[in-house]
């Protein structure tokens, strides 16, 4: 059921040209990318939007953030911010469900996307219909879903979980005695398996980035840098997760690097996160976990090629327009269903942080 990035991109030309253009901007002069810099920075701050901004996209779109009172975060902070912010408008510069999540927990408010065809393979891996089948087929099982999917994935959820409380959720319904049905990473789903104990049925799907990760050539560049820990993210196949010093969400990845003792870190999650990772430790060196390469599926190993089409031209362009294409909708039935799971998820955060 996993849909790769190569395959989604294959059948959208718009994308397509999309990723190509964003891979042009690359090119841009520093002068000129820090015209545009200024340029966007100035407009968004005479906006009233708030950019909310995820660890993997451009860091420019990270530092923009920053600079403009907005944030930076893993998709469960992008969520309680967008929520909590007085902004009447809210920029996602990140993938589809991050921007629908932002618009069910703030109807009132105006979400925008620099594009909404950022989506995310494991949304792709995960259409509503064959999920809801997937349900009915186990309907003595306590529905739980990764974030990572779409509006109506969540309408039909039990619970929504980030990879940040994952692990904390199943264990707490497993000692409940529920039985999970889990979607859509399988690779997560089976961390969260290991770690609880718990009885789980899982859904077949895997994200394009994290699942290229694997253990070819990474002895090689552990005998390279000797002293350098391994950081993973849970979406990543077992083999990596086995060996790796620390195992968690982006925001748990951040701050491993924080705690543990090693001078530099091999860091098997999107690139993207290097940026905050190397605000907290910036003594430290950060060093990509090889991929598959180019005999993987990803159209960019190691970074996803979704968030890469967050850029800084696009968002310029919104701020200029405000396209009503670019804005974020769920229908208001369909977004009443998704909040109750997705409430669930932001109550017990709160009480585990209490």
């Amino acid at each position: 059921m996993t849909a790769t990035a190569d395959e989604y991109i294959a059948t959208r030309s718009d994308v397509r040209d999309y990723l190509e253009r964003a891979l042009a901007d690359q090119t841009t002069s520093e002068a000129s990318e820090a015209l545009l810099y200024d340029r966007v920075k100035s407009k968004l701050e005479s906006s009233g939007a708030v950019l909310v901004a995820h660890y993997y996209v451009d860091p420019l779109l990270q530092q923009l953030a920053e600079e403009t009172g907005g944030v930076v975060a893993d998709s469960l902070e992008m969520a309680r911010f967008g929520a909590r912010t007085e902004a009447k408008r809210l920029i996602v510069a990140g993938v589809s469900f991050m921007g629908e999540t932002a618009k069910i927990l703030s109807p009132e408010k105006q979400v925008y996307m620099p594009t909404l065809d950022a989506t995310c393979s494991l949304d792709l891996g995960c259409p509503d219909t064959a999920f809801s089948d997937f349900c009915d087929a186990h309907p003595d099982h306590t529905v739980v879903v990764y974030a990572n999917t779409s509006a109506a994935v969540k309408a039909r959820a039990d619970w929504v979980v980030t990879s940040s409380i994952a692990v904390d959720v199943v264990d707490q319904l497993d000692r409940e005695g529920a039985r999970i049905l889990w979607a859509p990473d399988k690779y997560l789903g089976r961390y969260v398996q290991q770690q609880t104990g718990a009885d789980m049925v899982l859904w077949d799907a895997a994200c394009v980035v994290h699942e290229e990760f694997r253990m070819h050539d990474l002895q090689a560049l552990q005998a390279q840098y000797p002293e350098a820990g391994l950081l993973v993210h849970p979406e990543s196949p077992a083999e990596m997760i086995e060996c790796a010093d620390a195992v968690g969400s982006t925001s748990q990845l951040i701050e491993a690097a924080v705690s543990l003792p090693h001078p530099a870190f091999i860091v098997a999650t999107d690139k993207g996160i290097f940026y905050k990772m190397q605000q907290r430790v910036p003594e430290k060196q950060l060093i990509e976990a090889p991929t598959r390469g180019a005999g993987g599926s990803c159209q960019s190993c190691a970074h996803c090629p979704w968030m890469a089409m967050n850029r800084l031209s696009r968002l310029d362009q919104l701020l200029t327009d405000w396209d009503a294409r670019c804005e974020v909708r769920v229908d208001p039935a369909l977004a009443d269903k998704a909040l109750i799971p997705l409430n669930r998820m932001l109550e017990f955060n709160r009480a585990r942080v209490r």
